[in-house]
């Protein structure tokens, strides 16, 4: 399940590509399957064992291109371990709603990013994620839970501090909001409760549509992202550095 629209932040094959907070790696997979030369980061070792699991897989499977190549690495995301201008492209999806230091992590973002290189920054949309935080404490008042809520006109202002140029925006998941509101209002670890089947319901139907997105599901989410996207995201390019002039 993709939150980047790569209609809309398009990978050249060869691209340098950094997924910053990689997770499970998905958004890694789809680079890797585009061509792109990637590094998927973490700073959690197993999940990083397990996305470099993957991609060994995906690579005897044939399912990468020539010239592909992917890397698991676990790192600090306020301390990465690349160079200035390391990368083509850099992924940051649900991520920086966790981090204290979130102008820290744009920072070193764009420190690794080349001028006119481009970022796709994700976070919990504002209105879903309240009605998550009004329905459940649990949802959020975890160990490395989210720590805060971003209004979209409000990180768009962090990335132009950073030195990034918003150049697009955009809504995703319409579909797993109401999931979310049902699974926060009926208990967030309560899932095997025999009050909690509509959250059950709901998740076979989310699943259903991830395996085989039907026409239906993908019209409905269409309409909905608009209005109750769960997630918000946001396409920003590091301009270009000022050309030497020539004496």
């Amino acid at each position: 399940m993709l939150t980047v629209d790569f209609s809309r932040f398009p990978l050249a094959p060869g691209d340098r590509v950094l997924d910053l907070g990689c997770g499970a790696g998905r958004h890694a997979f789809e680079c890797f399957r585009r061509g792109a030369r990637v590094v998927a980061l973490d700073r959690n070792a197993e999940e990083i064992r397990e996305v470099a699991r993957w991609f060994s897989a995906m690579e005897e499977a044939g399912e990468a291109p020539a010239g592909a190549t992917a890397t698991a690495l676990e790192g600090d995301a306020l301390a990465l371990p690349f160079p200035d201008d390391s990368f083509d492209v850099v992924i940051i999806s649900e991520v920086m709603e966790h981090i204290p230091d979130d102008k820290g992590v744009l920072a070193e973002m764009v420190r690794v990013l080349r001028p006119g290189g481009r970022i796709a920054v994700t976070v919990p949309r504002y209105g879903p994620e309240k009605v998550c935080w009004a329905l459940s404490d649990a949802y959020h008042e975890v160990e490395g839970g989210h720590i805060r809520i971003y209004r979209g006109d409000e990180l768009l202002g962090r990335m132009r501090e950073a030195g990034l140029r918003p150049y697009g925006t955009h809504h995703a998941h319409g579909l797993h909001s109401p999931y979310w509101w049902l699974k926060c209002a009926f208990g967030v670890h309560r899932d095997g409760d025999a009050a909690a089947l509509p959250v059950r319901a709901y998740h076979k139907l989310l699943v259903w549509d991830i395996m085989k997105r039907p026409l239906a599901t993908r019209a409905a989410e269409r309409a909905l992202n608009p209005l109750i996207g769960k997630s918000f995201v946001a396409y920003a390019v590091k301009p270009q550095l000022p050309a030497t002039a020539v004496k």
